[in-house]
């Protein structure tokens, strides 16, 4: 019976130790507050972005439409490209590039290397809302730099980038 007990005093002592090292070293309010934060963020640049591409005069453009634009810049995607990008099926890529062609947006060319694939590139209506879209981002960074200063701004890019890994940005969904 010594030797259950004291089994069981190890038990809980390994599970408490366990349970430990699984806990954040943050605050419960700072790791519960901070992704939301960061999503918050994620949204109002999107806003903002939305903003002055609607501002710049393109009103029939989505926030969706800016990502599979980022995709085609600047040598073109197939739509199974583009829907492997946004992470959508292939039917709802090719929805989308049909919406973005018949607002003169983008266009269908021949691929060098497959007769039946098209390659989808942005016409310079397309490439006038990616311009629209960078002045806007541009623009959202240094109403943040007003609020926090360009070393703020420069700190917090500089943090982010320590710990957001790299790689294509897209709608979620």
């Amino acid at each position: 019976m010594v030797k259950l007990i004291d089994y069981m005093v190890k038990l809980v002592d390994c599970s408490v130790k366990c349970q430990n090292a699984f806990m954040s070293p943050l605050p419960p309010a700072t790791a519960r507050d901070l992704p939301l934060l960061l999503l918050a963020a994620a949204a109002e640049v999107g806003d903002a972005v939305q903003a002055g591409v609607a501002a710049a005069g393109f009103t029939d453009v989505r926030p969706a439409h800016g990502f599979a634009f980022v995709r085609m810049a600047p040598d073109g995607a197939t739509v199974g490209q583009i829907a492997e990008h946004l992470a959508v099926t292939k039917q709802a890529a090719s929805q989308l590039v049909e919406e973005l062609v018949n607002r003169g947006y983008a266009e269908r060319n021949p691929h060098p290397h497959d007769a039946r694939a098209r390659v989808i590139t942005l016409t310079e209506r397309g490439w006038a809302v990616t311009r629209a879209a960078d002045a806007a981002a541009a623009a959202f960074a240094d109403r943040w730099a007003i609020t926090l200063g360009v070393a703020g701004v420069t700190e917090l890019q500089a943090a982010l980038a320590r710990v957001v890994t790299p790689g294509r940005v897209r709608p979620s969904w």
